[in-house]
């Protein structure tokens, strides 16, 4: 009889977690087994503790000393920087493929995998990072540097529902980062859901009676459930880069809604924030 040993501990799946989505020299203090890989989105929430938590800190406190604007430039690139624009990557491809690939499944997969980047792909990323830094810039510092505490953690946790919702759209071998999500147990969906929603109780505790909830709340979960259609219509699978581009679409949609939720609040949210 085969014993299989389980060599792995607790904290290696959140380690894991930190080395494939960040480009922080985690590895260098510790390296997890290559199985604690394939549970990496579990704890994608966490990853956005340290990229919301260093864009935030960006934004209040370099506001302090710098025009507002500046800081958010400076909060976006400090997050691209640290992840390696992994993500933004994934948009581009996303945009490249579902925009050139038309309705030919494997023409949108190799159109993702490819590396060139198209008209779609440079088109898009400039539109997002446009509405990104407007949407930011639209609100004062302190409630900018909340929100994206907040949304950062929160879009992780909506866009990683994907991988429970359908399978993988390429083989291991054919996947960029060769890894393939596992499915979620009810442990690990609970715990995402607490990764995600936990930091938006300072922005609920300091805005309880001048926002919106179910908008900000029901917005980026219908953009999710929306893109969820698009990509399973298309290619019946999810990628690496589908799951990239989702994070950052919801992203964006939490952020508008705030922006919006602020210029039709103007006066209660300014004496908050002022």
């Amino acid at each position: 009889m085969r014993i299989s040993l389980n060599t792995s501990k607790w904290y290696d799946n959140i380690w894991a977690s930190l080395i494939f989505f960040t480009r922080l020299p985690f590895w260098r203090l510790h390296e997890p087994p290559k199985e604690c890989y394939r549970t990496v989105v579990e704890h994608w929430p966490l990853t956005g503790w340290l990229t919301g938590g260093v864009m935030a800190a960006i934004i209040y406190f370099g506001g302090l000393i710098m025009p507002h604007a500046i800081a958010v430039l400076i909060a976006i690139a400090a997050r691209l920087l640290i992840t390696g624009a992994l993500h933004e990557d994934g948009l581009t491809d996303f945009f490249d493929g579902f925009g050139g690939g038309g309705n030919n499944r494997q023409r949108i997969l190799d159109i993702m995998k490819d590396s060139r980047t198209g008209t779609y792909g440079v088109v898009g990323i400039v539109m997002y990072l446009l509405l990104l830094l407007f949407a930011l810039t639209a609100m004062p510092a302190k409630l900018a540097a909340l929100t994206v505490l907040a949304a950062d953690p929160f879009s992780k946790m909506l866009a990683g529902q994907i991988i429970m919702m359908m399978p993988y759209a390429r083989t291991e071998e054919e996947s960029k980062a060769h890894v393939i999500y596992r499915k979620m147990n009810i442990k690990a969906g609970i715990s995402l859901f607490f990764q995600g929603m936990l930091p938006l109780l300072p922005l609920i505790l300091i805005c309880r009676n001048s926002l919106r909830w179910d908008l900000i709340i029901f917005i980026p979960g219908l953009v999710m459930y929306f893109l969820y259609l698009f990509i399973w219509r298309r290619l019946r699978g999810y990628t690496g880069d589908c799951c990239g581009a989702m994070f950052l679409l919801i992203e964006l949609s939490f952020y508008l809604t705030m922006s919006s939720q602020f210029f039709n609040n103007k006066t209660i949210l300014w004496t908050l924030f002022s």
